[in-house]
């Protein structure tokens, strides 16, 4: 495995952040690590990436141990930290030719540099001041600098924070695109990111990982997989004769015609609301069926 987090625990004096974590996280996946804020997140990315030690336990990056000062473990991780520290008054491309010569890639700099560009779309950027760049841009060349040494291990704590919708897609793809040939670990609060391009989902909570699994399996885990079809008709209804219908626990009424109806998903209600719009002389302009969305299992788990 890539990163192998076997019984880590973190103590800030007596106040005990990360209580006797363990996970492995395998090349090729791309592992959302979410939780409430102040759950552990940054501190057990800051444990993984060697710039704090564990009180207890280990964690190993490509069979390495990783400890404070390790540089070999370093040379295998790339790092874009929540605050993405800069150096404001450098240029893009002379701070990621700096961020290059940091790791000792002589000869091969150049084309890293270049390489980086134009994956994150920074070239028409790369002249400019990193202080003149809005803060889409900025999070860009924090994404670059993380790629350039071309890590076997990327950790990304908000990783498209301050991105306009089209950059957020731009970067999703582009982390897609790297997660095929890397271990990717990333920390986000936008549910939506983690749905789009995470194949696994580890949740911590008050310094525990209380899930880990698919976004399948963290649902069942939550124990209340429900249903919500949205029907539109082609004339008003009365709310009581949708909630009269078998296995509707909840109906919000969404506008004249349109509705939401909640369901226990045990049983699929749809056949029951064509039925209901056949006796009823209605037709049914619009069904959707959506299942119960990650942001509910979170809340669930979670207990925000």
């Amino acid at each position: 495995m890539s990163v192998n987090v076997t019984g880590v625990t973190r103590y800030y004096g007596s106040q005990k952040a990360l209580d006797n974590v363990s996970f492995e996280i395998q090349k090729g996946e791309i592992a959302a690590f979410i939780g409430p804020n102040g759950a552990g997140k940054s501190t057990m990315m800051k444990i993984i990436t060697g710039f704090l030690p564990a009180s207890e336990g280990s964690v190993k990056v490509c069979g390495h141990y990783s400890k404070p000062g390790d540089i070999a473990v370093r040379r295998l991780i790339g790092y874009l930290p929540e605050n993405n520290p800069l150096y404001p008054e450098m240029y893009v491309r002379e701070y990621l030719g700096y961020v290059a010569e940091i790791y000792s890639l002589g000869k091969k700099k150049k084309k890293a540099v270049d390489g980086v560009i134009e994956m994150t779309g920074l070239g028409p950027e790369q002249h400019k001041k990193i202080m003149a760049l809005s803060k889409g841009y900025r999070q860009r060349v924090g994404l670059a600098q993380a790629l350039i040494h071309d890590p076997a291990v990327l950790i990304l704590d908000e990783a498209t924070t301050g991105l306009d919708p089209n950059q957020i897609v731009e970067i999703r793809n582009l982390i897609s695109g790297v997660g095929k040939e890397k271990t990717i670990m990333l920390s986000t609060h936008i549910m939506q990111e983690v749905e789009a391009i995470c194949n696994r989902i580890i949740i911590i909570d008050k310094g525990r990982i209380i899930a880990d699994g698919s976004h399948e399996s963290v649902t069942a885990l939550a124990g209340s997989k429900r249903d919500l079809i949205e029907v539109e008709f082609n004339a008003a209804v009365s709310v009581n004769d949708l909630m009269s219908l078998n296995g509707v626990d909840s109906v919000i009424k969404v506008d004249d015609k349109k509705y939401n109806l909640i369901s226990s998903g045990e049983k699929d209600i749809r056949p029951l609301i064509f039925e209901y719009a056949v006796s009823n002389s209605l037709t049914v302009l619009s069904l959707h069926k959506k299942e119960e969305s990650l942001e509910d299992t979170f809340r669930q788990l979670t207990g925000k």
